[in-house]
């Protein structure tokens, strides 16, 4: 892709983290989950090392987190693979950020249902409190990301920020999550709609509604 990031692999970077190592806890967790696996399948850790380590990034960094190229040699070394194969997979899924982001990273699903209901508004939320999509605002607070489907079309449109979804997003309910980030609170995640929890229809049922107050048994009608 043309507009792909450029992993940064400069003198600085290397000076910062050319000595990464896990730290005592997330030692711990890397032989949890080396644990899960035959001996010699050591392959199969790599995407949980991979997010382990961009985790233990964020926290040093008070970012979501991402993986410098040094970070990726240890987790090479770490399992006695070869740099590229891990780089492989590093740059293959999008869960894994290869340049530095905010501390919230908002990814905004641009796929058709979330288009079609508003995610034009939710990028326009965005950009009203100064989000430029593939940027870092200039306080490192929020980094912004169009995305494919996330999974999410029954509640669309919506966004990921770090590990939670923000579900049935307007524009005033985008700005007001970003304004409460911003603020260091913490918002509802999930859907934003009233009176909805997770993806059930808005108001009453519009089938099986018999079977919200009882039993009911739908064959001898079905037949």
């Amino acid at each position: 892709m043309a507009d792909a990031p450029q992993l940064p692999d400069d003198t600085e970077t290397r000076v910062r983290w050319g000595n990464f190592a896990w730290t005592e806890a997330n030692a711990e967790k890397a032989r949890e989950i080396m644990g899960r696996y035959p001996a010699g399948r050591q392959m199969s850790c790599t995407i949980p090392f991979l997010d382990l380590a961009q985790r233990q990034v964020g926290a040093e960094t008070n970012t979501q987190g991402w993986l410098p190229v040094p970070v990726i040699e240890f987790i090479a070394r770490e399992l006695a693979m070869p740099y590229i194969r891990v780089f492989e997979v590093a740059t293959f899924y999008t869960m894994f950020n290869l340049v530095p982001v905010g501390r919230y990273h908002v990814q905004v699903c641009g796929t058709t249902p979330c288009m079609l209901r508003g995610s034009d508004d939710v990028l326009a939320a965005c950009k009203s409190r100064g989000l430029k999509k593939g940027h870092t605002t200039a306080d490192g607070l929020f980094t912004l990301t169009e995305v494919e489907c996330l999974g999410s079309c029954a509640s669309a449109p919506m966004v990921q920020i770090n590990d939670d979804n923000f579900e049935d997003l307007t524009y005033d309910r985008t700005v007001a999550i970003l304004d409460a980030l911003a603020k260091g609170e913490s918002p509802k995640a999930g859907t934003q709609e009233p009176g909805r929890h997770t993806v059930e229809p808005v108001g009453e049922p519009t089938n099986l509604a018999a079977m919200k107050a009882e039993n009911h048994d739908y064959r001898g009608e079905w037949a």
